[in-house]
């Protein structure tokens, strides 16, 4: 099934009929509801799955909590596959300017890290790290692609910081628009 949806959204982004939606979410109830999501599948690894939001975010933003979630999904289901010991923290933080203000949002793994040359192809369609990754956990190598996409429909930006065997951090940023009387009434007139 996972399969199976993994294609069907690749398939809607690159026909462009992938919308995205903007409403009020609250950034600190998508976090934590995610890694409860997850938590059995990191304790079953007895791993810990840990999630940080910064007070200094605003409590209600406006964006796609739905995809939002869909990407830390994917990014968190990652960091809990490819980690055997350690765990995994989220951080969700303020960053960018006052000008161009952002959400940064980190998924940090104690897990096995991943070479520079392999990173320049992780966000990449049908890309996995090797073939024999592909043999140990499986997958369609379509999850970071799709994630890359979504990001970049939300109008943000995507990437990685890892070292082999030091573990790694994925991160995305995306628009930090805080939902006020002003940005509802805008969002409803359109």
């Amino acid at each position: 099934l996972v399969i199976i949806n993994d294609i069907l959204d690749f398939s809607k982004i690159e026909a462009g009929k992938l919308e995205v939606e903007i409403t009020e979410f609250s950034p600190s109830h998508v976090v934590e509801g995610t890694v409860e999501l997850l938590g059995a599948k990191a304790r079953e690894k007895s791993l810990t799955l840990t999630s940080f939001v910064d007070p200094a975010l605003p409590t209600h933003l406006m964006g796609d909590p739905t995809r939002l979630r869909q990407v830390l999904l994917n990014m968190i289901g990652n960091g809990i596959k490819f980690t055997d010991t350690g765990g995994i923290e989220v951080i969700a933080l303020r960053s960018g300017t006052d000008n161009e203000p952002m959400v940064r949002f980190e998924i940090c793994d104690t897990g096995i890290g991943i070479s520079k040359q392999t990173q320049s192809r992780l966000f990449q369609s049908f890309t996995q790290a090797d073939s024999s990754m592909t043999r140990k956990y499986g997958g369609t190598g379509l999850g970071l692609a799709i994630c890359k996409r979504l990001v970049e429909l939300m109008g943000g930006h995507i990437g990685i910081d890892s070292e082999p065997g030091k573990g790694s951090t994925f991160w995305f940023t995306l628009p930090l628009i805080p939902c006020t009387t002003e940005t509802k009434a805008h969002q409803m007139a359109g």
